[in-house]
């Protein structure tokens, strides 16, 4: 699956998902998430993500966190990724 929309700076990003479930009626529905991670190297220089912060970390956490619900709010429909 895609993601509908990704904010990030640095190694913070939150990532906006549109997820479809059925309601208790069989009806289809729709609804977003978010997910927020940090991303970091290991010891053998791989790629690796972790939904745990540094105190450093937490200002872009806010910010990027922040930016996703300014933008599940207002209804944007960009698609590319936003690099702050």
């Amino acid at each position: 699956m895609e993601p509908e929309k990704k904010f990030a700076t640095g190694a913070i990003s939150a990532t906006v998902w549109n997820n479809t479930a059925k309601t208790k009626s069989g009806e289809d529905t729709s609804y977003r998430t978010v997910t927020l991670q940090r991303s970091y190297k290991d010891k053998n220089d791989a790629w690796q993500h972790t939904s745990s912060f540094r105190i450093a970390d937490l200002p872009k956490a806010s910010l990027v966190l922040s930016k996703a619900y300014e933008y599940l709010l207002l209804g944007r429909e960009e698609e590319e990724e936003v690099v702050l």
